[in-house]
């Protein structure tokens, strides 16, 4: 007896733990009509009343089939769904990452980082090998725009168009395209043997970095949720967008001083592989659920629309303002971007839903980005020409002179982002950043063929980069918050296209304006050396009032489209899988 009831009880613990391993393939395995596991029908014998079905609570999208069986019973308490894991180890076997919380998004954040800084720094990294470049390959001064140019027509009217791409693919891949192809173009062009070739680089440099920069902004945006995290995170990638220019400065000096003009191409590889090893381990791959179609019509205006706008006021650089290569690009620009707006309104599938850009708070970052975006170029190339041209500042030197500019902002972005904006809202804090950065270029006005570094440049410079860190992270993380997921990458392209549409239209005004007044300096002057260094200053001097009055109006904007207090948290599930 105690034998057979032995073996009963061993019978019985092999028939449920055969049981259990079929529920547990029932995630992978055939499924019925209904969802359940093939096999033997396990209902109530022919004939017996029918059992009421067991309460459930409906099952989530991470749900497994363990999930889907009867109550707990005595002592076994039901496991709790997949999709309600938050830990910040690796999420359980078989769950989809839901974008609530990543396991590595520190980690995450670091290769985004790494990557929005290669794009930014690569705008102002070539200036500074200009020069080189040029006695190298022998081109002209009136083909050296072209070198900055390209890069920049490319990048900024392709920028919608990969952010949506981003959206339709996947982020996942279309950052690691992005950064493969942004490798080989820079490859090409430091291995460049005359002029066409490196133009056709930096064209493919930008085609590229359109790609990259959205789905870079999109993925931070779908992998830091939390608002605390999501502050800190945005902090940290305002400061790096906002001091990539700097940097560029200071890189771009090194390598042109202390090896080759090709280093500043080649220095790009090194980031690139970086930054794609840390994507390929730690990014999660997939495509969209929710896809976008692509909207062909509008991508046609709004890129034919953005390079017609760039390229006129590029070439206001070395044409007159009355050439119908400037107006003409531009009238036709300014149609197409009408035209743009008017379709958004009919399209099935906009590529710029009017939704993303018509909310108050995200339509006034879009503003405060190009407005801000024209100022800050500003700064940077007429600044670099004073140091290096008035003052006699080695390349090295002047990438330094910028460090504690880069200091000052990113710390005031991380405040910014950390603590005031989660406690006081935009309103006050972007606002007071356009004007500090107006009040920091006026200041600028004042500095003379004699000025020095610590009493006369070094203060405007810290006024200036704090001033930029209350206005780049606020801004960034206000222009994606509360996007559908399906729209991350669009209205996150829209962030960089502000930013790089501004400051190339920013710096064909200001060179514009900065020659004219120069030239209206020598008038009726002997052109001694030291009437043109004071011809240069009045140059300068015109491009940092206007700056400035960039900045005021900037201020202006913010303060009348920027709702009053903190930001709203958003209501619904505006977030979608982190790595898509």
């Amino acid at each position: 007896m105690g034998r057979h009831t032995k073996d009963a009880a061993q019978e019985g613990r092999a028939q449920r733990i055969a049981a259990a391993s079929e529920r547990l393939s029932a995630t992978d395995g055939p499924t019925g009509p209904t969802g359940s596991t093939t096999g033997p029908a396990t209902g109530p014998p022919p004939g017996a009343p029918p059992t009421p079905p067991t309460p459930q609570a409906p099952r989530s999208p991470g749900a497994t089939a363990l999930d889907s069986g009867p109550g707990p019973t005595a002592g076994h308490p039901t496991p709790p769904p997949a999709a309600a894991y938050a830990g910040d180890g690796a999420p359980p076997p078989g769950a989809p990452h839901t974008g609530a919380r990543h396991e590595h998004r520190w980690l995450v954040l670091g290769v985004i980082a790494l990557a929005q800084l290669m794009v930014v720094l690569d705008a102002t990294i070539v200036n500074i090998a200009l020069p080189s470049a040029q006695r190298d390959l022998g081109f002209s001064d009136g083909n050296r725009q072209w070198i900055v140019t390209a890069y920049a027509l490319a990048f900024g009217s392709l920028l919608l168009l990969g952010g949506r791409i981003a959206d339709l693919v996947g982020r996942k891949i279309v950052f690691l395209t992005g950064l493969v192809g942004f490798a080989l173009a820079s490859a090409i062009g430091g291995a460049a043997p005359n002029f066409e070739v490196l133009v056709t680089a930096r064209a493919l440099q930008g085609v590229f970095g359109a790609l990259l920069a959205p789905a870079a902004l999109s993925l931070l945006t779908t992998t830091f949720t939390d608002p605390k995290e999501r502050a800190k995170a945005f902090g940290i990638y305002g400061a790096v967008a906002g001091t990539g220019g700097a940097v560029g400065l200071l890189l771009g000096g090194v390598l042109t001083e202390y090896l080759d003009w090709r280093w500043c191409l080649y220095v790009n590889l090194l980031f690139a592989a970086l930054a794609f090893l840390g994507a390929l381990r730690l990014l999660h791959p997939g495509a969209p659920a929710d896809r976008p179609k692509l909207d062909i019509p509008g991508t046609v205006l709004v890129s034919a629309g953005l390079f017609c706008i760039v390229y006129g006021f590029s070439n206001a650089e070395t044409h007159a303002w009355s050439s119908p290569r400037t107006w003409g690009f531009l009238a036709a620009g300014g149609i197409l971007l009408v035209a743009f707006a008017w379709w958004q309104t009919r399209a099935r599938h906009p590529l710029l839903p009017l939704r993303v850009v018509l909310d108050r708070d995200r339509g006034a970052s879009y503003l405060a980005m190009f407005i801000s975006g024209a100022g800050m170029f500003g700064v940077f190339l007429f600044l670099t020409y004073y140091l290096q041209q008035i003052l006699r500042y080695s390349p090295v030197s002047t990438g330094l002179a910028f460090l504690p500019m880069v200091f000052a902002m990113i710390v005031s972005s991380v405040v910014a982002q950390n603590k005031l904006v989660p406690r006081l809202g935009a309103k006050p804090i972007v606002p007071l950043g356009m004007g500090l950065g107006a009040a920091g270029l006026a200041w600028m006005t004042a500095l003379d063929a004699t000025s020095g570094y610590v009493g006369h440049v070094l203060p405007p410079l810290l006024v200036m980069g704090v001033g930029m860190g209350l206005i780049f992270a606020p801004a960034m993380s206000m222009a994606t918050a509360g996007v559908a997921a399906h729209d991350a990458g669009v209205a996150s392209a829209m962030v960089n296209t502000s930013q790089q549409v501004g400051g190339s239209i920013g710096t064909a005004l200001l060179n514009t304006l900065a020659t004219s007044a120069a030239t209206s300096y020598l008038v009726g002057r002997r052109p001694t050396p030291g009437t043109r260094v004071r011809a240069q200053l009045e140059s300068y001097s015109t491009a940092y009032w206007w700056s400035a009055a960039f900045f005021a109006l900037g201020l202006l904007v913010s303060v009348v489209l920027y709702r009053k207090g903190p930001p709203r948290q958003a209501t619904g599930p505006t977030e979608g899988p982190a790595h898509m």
